[in-house]
């Protein structure tokens, strides 16, 4: 009896009002390094490597001019106004073309998902056309539509709108199936599940797809201000080739990265803030 007893944990009671005992001190098991310090290294490691790459005469100033000199450039483009103009054009594009491919993309992905009637018409066409290469569009839509803004938003919008569709489709899918059992259990219509379940249960996900999806209006963007345009990043770029400029091609190439990834990361905290569960609000 005396050996069972000793095998029980004690426990100590802390008279009232004496303070608590203090925290122990974090160990190399609690102690966590902050996502952004270790975002922020990384670009440090990379900024260091491209920066050591150019000291020291590993790679050709030709080929790849040093930060330095890019910066430079990038501040007398600042300077001159060429960058914001360009900035600004190719912003408006891609928020036309992006907004034209979501309006259209958004409601037929939702009834792809929730009806199979609609997917089994819809589904191969836009499965077949997806398939086929964004850049051979070019030449057509110049035809079509001449080298306006017109065909930028085109280009934009045949290469995003395919791709939304189906993961539009596929975010309405994933909605839990006893979540629309119980709504017709409450003799909710189609129209009512529709609306009060399903676009609310795939909310965050359709989110989630436009911020993907907006990097792709980007990049087909880009592609077409290469080929047709007289202002803008992508034409920009094209115009510092001609004259070997690398300083301003690099430099366009990090505007728009830190551009994507500025939306990025706003379009994710913005969707964190509206689709957080309802508890984290009070």
């Amino acid at each position: 009896m005396t050996d069972l007893m000793d095998q029980k944990e004690t426990t100590t009671v802390r008279p009232p009002g004496e303070p608590a005992a203090p925290a122990p001190p974090p160990t190399a098991r609690t102690r966590r390094v902050p996502p952004a310090a270790l975002s922020v290294a990384a670009f440090l490691v990379l900024l260091g490597a491209w920066w050591t790459s150019t000291a020291t005469g590993w790679v050709d100033r030709i080929f790849l001019p040093g930060p330095d000199a890019v910066l430079a450039r990038l501040a007398d483009l600042s300077a001159g106004g060429e960058l914001w103009e360009d900035l600004g054009v190719s912003v408006y594009r891609v928020g036309v073309g992006f907004a034209l491919a979501t309006l259209a993309a958004l409601p037929l992905g939702i009834l792809m998902g929730r009806f199979p009637l609609w997917a089994a018409c819809v589904e191969p066409v836009v499965d077949f056309i997806r398939y086929m290469p964004v850049v051979a569009f070019v030449p057509l839509t110049i035809l079509w539509a001449g080298t306006d803004d017109g065909q930028k938003f085109l280009i934009i919008v045949i290469g995003t709108f395919f791709q939304q569709v189906l993961l539009f489709t596929d975010n309405v899918r994933r909605t839990p199936r006893e979540l629309v059992d119980v709504g017709r259990t409450l003799g909710l219509g189609h129209a009512r599940i529709l609306r009060r379940i399903v676009l609310r249960a795939s909310a965050p996900a359709l989110w989630d797809s436009l911020r993907v999806s907006l990097g792709w209006a980007w990049t087909w963007l880009v592609v077409a201000e290469l080929v047709a345009a007289t202002s803008g990043l992508g034409y920009r770029i094209t115009l510092a080739q001609r004259y070997l400029s690398t300083e301003t091609i690099i430099g366009y190439l990090l505007v728009l990265g830190l551009v994507g990834l500025v939306t990025d990361q706003l379009l994710r905290r913005a969707g964190r803030l509206l689709f957080r569960p309802a508890e984290l609000r009070a």
